[in-house]
């Protein structure tokens, strides 16, 4: 396939999930709404975020760990290590860049930071299976992959993301400190639910994947849009929000009034 049109087709169908998702959680922040510009940058780390995740997978592919599917263990160990080192990747740069930052002012955060650096992992991931899958077996075939992953792994990685970040940013207002209990639960919640998920699929086992990986990515989106209303009605800003609208229904009951005086 080497017709551009096509190409930018394929790009296109692997940037729109990630991309979706984005600005679905962007709009979820109600109250307080981060600065676009971090924004931007924590979506390029998360696409940074997959080189060291990429090198680890293969030296453990080296050590003869690989999935296969009549190998239930090393199948296994390789889902749970595959997990624990993505998600690990992702957790390091909400950790270090975003937790920090003075705009990581209400718990929300935690879940838009983490949102978007599993994005622009999840983003740059879509976009070297369903080009390459493209340019090597055809259009069509770019378009199948693409078209499954777009209901599948990029909403995975969203629901993890959420998951991770619904306890970081628990843990910020809590003022829990390096190695909180609550920060390694973000973490490794994410873990579990992207390692069934993987195993799911590695197992090639088309039952498995349907019933298995559809459970755990569903029962983690479920869990995650649960987490958004949680930590949207928790948000500190919710206080200000509910003082402005008294404020407001005050001063048109007030207009009322004046207006009820005038008439009389």
């Amino acid at each position: 396939m080497n017709s551009p049109a096509l190409i930018l087709i394929l790009l296109t169908i692997a940037l729109a999930p990630g991309l979706a998702i984005a600005m679905f959680i962007y709009e979820r922040d109600k109250l307080d709404k981060e600065p676009f510009h971090l924004l931007i940058k924590t979506f390029f780390l998360g696409i940074l975020s997959i080189f060291p995740a990429i090198l680890i997978e293969f030296g453990v592919q080296q050590l003869g760990i690989v999935p296969a599917r009549d190998n239930v263990t090393f199948t296994g160990i390789y889902a749970i290590i595959v997990g624990f080192v993505e998600e690990a990747c992702k957790y390091a740069i909400l950790i270090w860049f975003a937790y920090p930052r003075k705009e990581f002012d209400e718990p929300f955060d935690g879940i838009t930071y983490a949102v978007m650096i599993a994005m622009g992992f999840a983003t740059f991931e879509n976009i070297s299976y369903v080009v390459d899958q493209g340019v090597r077996k055809g259009f069509m075939e770019g378009m199948n992959i693409g078209l499954w992953r777009m209901i599948s792994a990029v909403p995975a990685h969203g629901s993890f993301a959420i998951l991770m970040g619904y306890y970081v940013g628990m843990a910020k207002f809590k003022h829990q400190g390096k190695g909180s209990p609550l920060k390694l639960a973000g973490l490794f919640t994410a873990v579990g639910f992207h390692a069934a998920y993987d195993f799911c699929l590695l197992m090639a086992n088309y039952r498995l994947m349907f019933i298995g990986a559809f459970l755990s990515l569903f029962i983690g989106i479920g869990l995650s849009l649960r987490a958004i209303q949680l930590h949207n009605r928790n948000s500190p800003f919710m206080d200000d929000t509910k003082k402005s609208a008294k404020k407001t229904s005050r001063k048109k009951e007030e207009q009322e009034e004046q207006e009820t005086e005038e008439v009389e």
